[in-house]
Order: structure tokens, then C-alpha cells, then sequence
């Protein structure tokens, strides 16, 4: 893969601007608005090749006696199960996920703070679920007031409202599952307190994306946008940074809107003028320092516009978005001169669907339709795999793949007929399945058990690992849990927006 990103870089420049910050505040405690995803940037190292998708979480781990962590979750988001899409997880689960892995970097965490607090059975449980594990958990309820009367909002009434979190380092990095968590609100709020009790403290911003020293129409920024299209998050000139400085920079109008409030806010709470004369001002992102070749990073932002259109096709398909949406994303696709053909991998699945189809030479017995999977390994070659009455089309594709990637006869048969006809009597005579050809997962434990007696399966499985960052497209869409192993596999996956079955249950 070609790289256009220092990760080594950035994280020294990166974790040396956040010290900077934090010793130009002569002491104070710094609340550090953390968006995106700390950890598993999935999105980052995909538009930024070379990118590390935890460096976010390695530079904090350079400041972590410095630092503690409060992960703020919105209320709505658990009561309506929201989803993180890259890992097929509920925001609740994702908050005790992101605690484990801090705890794995040796990082403090302080608490969970559930934020617009309602009454709900589902926010009730995770809550007790925290507390009884020993996860401090605070309640933050709607900001009386907000976003137009301030002096409400920075009162008894408003932020005063909402319970202080105990802190007691330097640094405190506020993040989240995802994006409207509530993680200004929670800063805003702790900045009451903090004055309130006579301790002064201040506020910054991390957000990856947009990258405000590139063209607001760089397409990093415009894949920034097709990420977030469900927000609504547009791309904007910072027009008070402009006023300020004289100086281009680019930022999305949700933080430009806001920013008048949070200014005069931050006045209120302080007493003083504000230090910040822009919402790009308050940010510390030094990701576009660390940009080594910008034309490989085009080059792979164009390619995750058009894998988002085609994840957005798919959500569509499913009821998961509105069509606005996906027209949202197509527009962008257009407006960076890229189009769905573009991602070679789709054109090779498709094709051998067609060759497939016009000899009709069906050997789907359990399946309304031909499935078909392309992979694209690293060399630059494909290899496809399609459905049968054995395996499913991405578990033919995988083996396909490592087989090739082993310099093996594609006829070779990796895997015992016998152990696949008693996997599949399991499933047909005693789970009574409805489908009995063979999963992803089914596929790779079969793989592991024979490569225990058969030295071309060892060989195989251990060509596995080099399908990460490889790029696979499938002609019907996969069900999660083939989607999620294939993503732990780091395979990068799209799907036409087809069902492989025209049951809506059983598939």
C-alpha cells in the first residue's frame, strides 16, 4: 500500500501541541473536547494511508500521568440501540469496550457521564450495569436555557443543574461512542463548577476532521463529510478565524454556529474575555503537518466516498436511512469526480455475477440468487468466490484468496469433505437450520481444525493476516456477523444493496 501519512509524526508533533496548551494555561486544568473515534480511527487510516488508527490513544498514553478520561454517552443513543457502524456494537457496549481498552493503555478513567438524562428502562440498566461494576456514572440532564439564553444556562438552572465530576489531573479528555454525545455540554458544565468552587480551568477541542489547513474541498474533508452525512455536518470557511487572521481555515458548521454561544458562555463562566477568536482557535489537530503525500491521500479519501455510498445504498435498502442521505453522499461523490466503478474490486464481482448468470450454471441449492465475492489482494490481483450448497461466497472467497496467496492449485481442498458434511448435518438435522452451506466463521474454524493434520491448511490459515487492508465487495448483503468477521479480519467490505434471498427472515 502506498502511504501518504507519518503516524510518527504526527503523534510527536500531536502530543507536543497538546502540552503546549496545557502549560500555557499556567496551571489550570484543561478539558479537552476529544471527537472521533480515540481508538480504532477506522476512518482516519483509510483516508490518511499510513495512519495509525490508534494514535489518538498512544499519544494520551505518552501524557497519561497528566491525563484522565470521561466518556460521555448520549441517553437517546442507548435508548434506541444506535449502533457504531465499523464494529456492528450498541453504544452501551461500545462505552465498556472504549473502558477496557483504556485500562489496557494504563489510562485513568474517571467516570461515565449519561448525558440529556430521561427516564428510560434500557439508560437505567446500563447505568446499574456501571455503578455495580465500580464505573463511577453521572447524570447530566437537558441545559435549561440552551442555546439562546445564557444566563440561564451559566446559572443554578443550567449548568449548575448537573452533578460536578470529581477530577483531579491536569489534563481531562472528554470523549464518546460517537458524535452528539454531549461531550461540549459536559466541559461546558465542569467549567461552571470548576469556577464555582474557585478553580480556574479551560477548554480545547481535538477533532480529526474536517483538517482545517487543507482546501475545504480537499477530498479528505469532503470524505469527512460523507461519514458524517447523517449529521447533516457540512464543511465550512471559518469566517471568524478569517475576520481574525486573515487566514483560511476550514471547519463544520456545526462548530461555527455554535461557536457565538460557547464564546459568550465561556465568558459568562469566567468573568473574562475569551481567549478564542474562532472555533478553529480552540481545536489543537496537527494532522495535516503529518501528510506526506497528498496525492495518495486523495487517492484513498475518493475511495472512501464511494465505499460510503455504497454502505449508504445498503442502510437505505435496510430502513436505515432516508433518502436524503444517500443523495447527501452521492453529490459528494460527484463533487470529488468519482463514481462507483471506481472501486475496481465492484466491477470484478459484478462482472463474474454475469458470466455466472448467463450460463446459468447454478450451484445454489439453499439461496434464492448467485452471490459473489471479489477480494483484491495486495499484488493487485483478484479472486472471487461464489455461492454453493457448500459455503457461502465470502467463505469461498477467503479460501480462494489464501490459497492464492500460498501459491496453491485452486482446486486444492484445504478442508476435509468429511468435516464440512458433519458441520453441515449438525446444522441441517439437529439445529434444524434453514440454510446449511457453510458461514465465514464455519469456514476459518474448519480451516484451523484441519491445518492441525493437513500442512497446506496450516499454510493457508497463516496467510490469513495478509488479508488486512485488502479491499472485498459482495454482490448481496451480508448479515452482521459475516460483515463483523470479515471486518476483524481488516478486510476492507462493501456490498451491493441486494438481498441474497428473497425470504425476509430465514436468510
Amino acid at each position: 500500500m502506498d502511504l501518504g501519512f507519518s503516524a510518527e509524526k504526527y503523534i510527536d508533533l500531536q502530543s507536543k501541541h497538546i502540552l503546549e496548551r496545557i502549560n500555557k494555561g499556567n496551571g489550570q486544568r484543561l478539558y479537552l473536547e476529544f471527537g472521533g473515534k480515540l481508538v480504532h480511527d477506522k476512518h482516519a487510516m483509510r483516508v490518511l494511508p499510513g495512519f495509525d488508527e490508534n494514535a489518538k490513544i498512544k499519544l494520551l498514553q505518552k501524557l497519561k500521568d497528566k491525563a484522565e478520561i470521561i466518556i460521555c454517552v448520549y441517553a437517546g443513543d442507548i435508548a434506541v440501540n444506535k449502533t457504531r457502524q465499523d464494529f456492528g456494537i450498541t453504544y452501551d457496549l461500545e462505552v465498556m469496550r472504549l473502558i477496557d481498552i483504556f485500562r489496557k493503555y494504563d489510562l485513568s478513567v474517571n467516570s461515565v457521564v449519561v448525558t440529556r438524562y430521561e427516564e428510560n428502562s434500557s439508560v437505567d440498566t446500563f447505568i446499574t450495569k456501571l455503578e455495580r461494576r465500580g464505573i463511577k456514572t453521572y447524570k447530566h440532564y437537558f441545559t435549561k436555557g440552551y442555546p439562546v439564553d445564557v444566563d440561564i444556562i451559566v446559572s443554578e438552572e443550567g449548568y449548575g443543574a448537573n452533578p460536578y465530576i470529581e477530577t483531579t489531573k491536569p489534563l481531562c479528555v472528554v470523549t464518546g461512542p460517537g458524535g452528539g454525545s454531549g461531550k461540549l455540554a459536559t466541559c461546558l458544565s465542569q467549567l461552571y463548577h470548576e469556577n464555582k468552587r474557585g478553580n480556574n480551568a479551560r477548554y480545547a477541542k481535538f477533532e480529526t476532521f474536517p483538517v482545517w489547513n487543507l482546501p475545504l474541498k480537499h477530498p479528505v474533508n469532503v470524505a469527512y463529510e460523507a461519514a458524517t452525512a447523517d449529521l447533516k455536518d457540512v464543511n465550512m470557511i471559518d469566517s471568524f478565524h478569517l475576520d481574525a487572521y486573515g487566514e483560511m481555515a476550514v471547519n463544520y458548521n456545526r462548530d461555527i454556529e455554535v461557536f457565538p454561544v460557547v464564546k459568550r458562555i465561556l465568558e459568562k463562566i469566567t468573568g473574562g474575555e475569551c481567549e478564542y477568536k474562532s472555533p478553529t482557535d480552540m481545536g489543537v489537530n496537527m494532522v495535516g503537518y503529518a501528510i506526506t503525500d497528498d496525492e495518495v491521500c486523495q487517492n484513498a479519501s475518493k475511495q472512501e466516498i464511494i465505499r460510503r455510498e455504497l454502505i449508504g445504498l445498503c442502510d437505505f435498502k435496510k430502513g436505515k436511512i432516508d433518502k436524503d442521505i444517500l443523495e447527501r453522499v452521492r453529490l459528494l461523490m460527484e463533487e470529488v469526480n468519482s463514481k462507483i466503478g471506481d472501486r475496481k474490486v465492484v466491477g470484478i464481482a459484478r462482472e463474474y455475477l454475469e458470466e455466472i448468470e448467463a450460463r446459468k450454471d447454478s450451484r445454489t441449492a439453499n439461496a434464492d440468487n448467485n452471490v459473489v465475492m471479489s477480494i483484491e489482494l495486495p499484488n493487485g490481483e483478484f479472486v472471487r468466490g461464489r455461492s454453493s450448497d457448500v459455503q457461502i461466497a465470502p467463505a469461498s472467497a477467503l479460501l480462494n484468496a489464501v490459497k492464492r496467496l500460498a501459491n496453491m492449485d485452486d482446486s486444492l481442498h484445504l478442508i476435509s469433505p468429511m468435516v464440512i458434511s458433519r458441520i453441515q448435518d449438525l446444522k441441517k438435522n439437529t439445529l434444524l437450520q434453514e440454510s446449511y452451506s457453510l458461514n465465514i466463521e464455519e469456514i476459518l474454524n474448519a480451516l484451523v481444525v484441519c491445518a492441525s493434520t493437513n500442512p497446506s491448511a496450516e499454510l493457508a490459515a497463516s496467510k490469513l493476516k495478509l488479508l488486512r487492508g485488502c479491499k472485498a465487495h459482495c454482490t448481496a448483503i451480508l448479515n452482521s456477523k459475516d460483515e463483523q468477521i470479515l471486518r476483524s479480519l481488516g478486510i476492507d467490505v462493501t456490498c451491493d444493496p441486494e438481498y441474497s434471498s428473497n425470504n425476509l427472515y430465514f436468510r
